[in-house]
């Protein structure tokens, strides 16, 4: 079995930055594809980012695009999400997920097997 954990996530005003880490335990091997989703109230989860095992291939959400970049440091085993000039529709609880994957990038989150419990990432107006 494989753990991940989130963290990094917080409050920050418009504007302004965050990097989320997502960091692997367990089982772990190096053919794991990522990816973010993110989940607000009364809203149905979305994917964000999504990213290859060896970080070659990253697919990002229209609405994020320019904005957040997922990048990967497998000797750590450990996924960040930097998000950049963040709004207000940002708001969400931020979950990453995993799954064995040699090729690509996964997208839809019924793909993935392990899941992270969230953290929070709250962007005041």
């Amino acid at each position: 079995q494989m753990q991940l954990v989130e963290s990094g996530g917080g409050l920050v005003q418009a504007g302004g930055s965050l990097r989320p880490s997502c960091a692997a335990s367990g089982r772990i091997t190096s053919s794991h594809a990522v990816g973010w989703f993110r989940q607000a109230p009364g809203k149905e989860r979305e994917s964000v980012a999504a990213i290859s095992w060896n970080g070659e291939t990253a697919n990002y959400a229209e609405c994020v695009k320019g904005r957040f970049t997922i990048s990967r440091d497998n000797m750590k085993h450990t996924v960040y999400l930097k998000m950049n000039s963040q709004n207000p529709e940002d708001t969400a609880v931020y979950h990453c997920a995993a799954a064995l994957y040699p090729s690509g990038a996964l997208w839809e989150p019924h793909m993935y097997s392990y899941w992270g419990r969230g953290t929070q990432v709250t962007v005041s107006s």
